[in-house]
């Protein structure tokens, strides 16, 4: 069977890197791919979100199955869409992901936190507020005990959120979302919630729509500097598994939220398929829905899948099979921790075009290089090509080991201006003995 991978990022070249090692798999493209993917697929200049050149090239290649890996392809329809043109066609693409409404849990926080409302699965109070409503923001940070929450409506690249313990700072940034679209079409609405006080996990579940397992727990570290300060990120880092998410924390994870989800959108017609991204506060062993994201997360992906002892390809199959359930598990028993080298000036303006030494190489074994804002030029010369440039996990026995060999890693490749964060993972140490 031929794939076609939607994305460019170090989540696409993790999904290409293990995809590729079942020998079974045909040609593997990605669209529009980096510098990293070259290496195990073809790229393709596709725009993602042009799903009629998408399909076309699916037709042309013989193209047998689509993985859309991040939200904007998920969000806009492109599930839909392939399963109206299957049915007009009489031919079978399958494309791997929820459908449009169900999406919607990362495409609208409103809408995500309406679901659990629907649903009773544990999350922060919040209200939402438009143009319309506005005026009225003020008196409800009055109810509320700040630092306040407010976060835009729509997708911001993971930037959308915003954290403030000042009113009228608050009250200004409400504005400048709404009325003066800070962050465009996606803070025409701004959710405005309760702070929760604790610390974060994700959980990542794959699911057939009848039946899911879970893939693993990470941290990610979204703020650009050290003591998790500055701008929020995509993600500088993160580690896999988390220590403090024993099996009592998971089981309350499933049974209080996953399953409510997926029985909720199953109860409104729109059965979940695909990866479902639990981004969660852990509030005194309580676990609490900070955000969904309907795919795998990155750099969560470069934490978790390689320590997954799967063949991901059988994996990614069983979803439209509903096959979840005949599939086994393993985890390597090893710590994972990635850390992201990123572009001078990153999340903000940064340069591109410039040339990155890699003094080392993944063996397969306990390091392993993602390639994210990457492209290869002549020479086989890797250059800069975006604000994430590279992520690097390296497999340890223990946290702190995990930490040393992913920090001593990263300081091996070098490119003008790169920046890497040095502390990440550290604050999980009390939580363990290692």
């Amino acid at each position: 069977m031929n794939l076609l991978i939607l994305g460019s990022g170090a989540r696409e070249h993790a999904f290409c890197y293990f995809i590729a090692k079942n020998p079974s798999v045909g040609q593997i493209y990605v669209a529009p791919g980096n510098g990293g993917t070259s290496s195990c697929a073809v790229n393709v200049n596709i725009n993602p979100l042009d799903f009629e050149s998408v399909w076309n090239f699916c037709i042309a290649n013989d193209v047998s199955t689509i993985l859309p890996c991040n939200e904007d392809p998920l969000v806009n329809g492109i599930v839909d869409f392939i399963q109206h043109k299957n049915m007009t066609t009489g031919i079978d693409i399958r494309a791997i992901g929820p459908n449009a409404y169900a999406s919607q849990l990362e495409g609208s926080k409103d809408f995500a936190k309406n679901f659990m409302d629907r649903n009773n699965i544990p999350t922060a109070k919040y209200k939402t507020f438009d143009e319309n409503n506005v005026h009225s923001v003020e008196s409800y940070l009055d109810e509320i005990t700040p630092p306040y929450v407010l976060k835009a409506d729509g997708l911001a690249a993971g930037k959308g959120v915003v954290i403030t313990s000042d009113k009228q700072e608050a009250l200004q940034l409400v504005n400048e979302m709404i009325l003066n679209k800070m962050f465009g079409e996606a803070s025409k609405k701004v959710v405005i919630e309760n702070f929760l006080q604790g610390i974060e996990i994700s959980v990542f579940a794959i699911t057939d729509g009848v039946n899911y397992k879970i893939l693993g727990s990470a941290k990610d570290y979204k703020q650009i500097f050290e003591g998790d300060k500055g701008p929020n990120t995509g993600g500088m880092g993160a580690i896999s598994p988390v220590p403090f998410a024993d099996s009592d924390f998971i089981q309350k994870v499933e049974d209080r939220i996953l399953k409510p989800t997926l029985l909720g959108l199953e109860n409104e017609n729109n059965p979940f398929q695909g990866f479902l991204f639990l981004g969660l506060m852990n509030c005194n062993n309580e676990p609490y829905v900070i955000e969904y994201n309907v795919r795998m997360g990155d750099p969560e992906t470069e934490a978790i899948f390689p320590r997954l002892k799967v063949d991901l390809l059988n994996l990614l199959q069983a979803i439209p099979e509903k096959k979840i359930d005949h599939v086994e598990l393993f985890y390597d028993q090893r710590v994972a921790a990635t850390v992201y080298l990123v572009s001078e000036g990153y999340p903000g303006e940064y340069p591109k075009g410039i040339p990155v030494s890699i003094n080392t190489e993944s063996n397969g074994d306990d390091i392993f290089l993602f390639h994210g804002g990457t492209k290869q030029i002549e020479n086989n010369q890797i250059v800069t090509n975006g604000g994430r440039v590279l992520a690097v996990t390296c497999l340890a026995n223990n946290l702190n080991e995990a930490i040393e060999k992913s920090q001593k890693t990263a300081s091996l490749i070098a490119f003008q201006g790169v920046y890497f964060r040095k502390d990440i993972g550290n604050d999980l140490l009390t939580y363990t003995h290692n």
